[in-house]
């Protein structure tokens, strides 16, 4: 468990699905991220058991109430894209549109960031976004991500599309010089 100022980052549980289907079938919310929204309680079930599941994988939390309003985490090697290397990996998020626009998601990513250099030994951190979702820019923007390369045509296996993406980088160097 990780805590914040204002949040919980803990491990996800079958008890979080009511909350995660309830934020997670707004359509306002996981297309933009590039998967569908949930269509059950059921369904969020599976997804925590075989999608939220990997090992710095959060749920955020409200620290007044524990409930589960989004997701943050690290995929390490072999459950990335971005990287086949083993001091590098990726950042990944979502937050329910109630809670849009708190500072939220910086505050976070930001302590993942942390533990990434800190205490799992990263070297980099990569992460991306794609084009049109402004508020996820915004957010790597706020944390000090420097913009690496986009790609036109990024294969969204979830909604069977196909969409521009941007990937943005944090080295540990970068790091230190923003937050040491």
């Amino acid at each position: 468990m990780l805590k914040t100022q204002r949040l919980i980052l803990r491990k996800w549980t079958e008890f979080d699905a009511e909350s995660l289907f309830e934020y997670a079938k707004n359509p306002e919310v996981g297309p933009i991220a590039g998967w569908p929204p949930h269509k059950s309680v059921e369904e969020s079930k599976k997804i925590i058991k075989n999608v939220l599941n990997g090992a710095e994988c959060y749920a955020l939390c409200e620290k007044e109430n524990n409930i589960a309003i989004g997701a943050v985490e690290l995929k390490l090697n072999g459950h990335t894209d971005m990287t086949e290397r083993n001091d590098e990996c990726e950042l990944g998020y979502w937050l329910a549109q109630p809670f849009w626009g708190r500072g939220y998601m910086p505050e976070a990513a930001g302590e993942l960031l942390r533990r990434a250099f800190e205490e799992l030994g990263m070297t980099t951190v990569w992460c991306g976004y794609y084009d049109g979702n402004a508020k996820s820019k915004r957010v790597q923007e706020k944390l000090g991500f420097v913009f690496h390369h986009t790609c036109r045509e990024l294969p969204v296996p979830l909604l069977n599309e196909v969409r521009v993406g941007h990937t943005n980088i944090m080295t540990k160097e970068h790091w230190e010089e923003i937050y040491k």
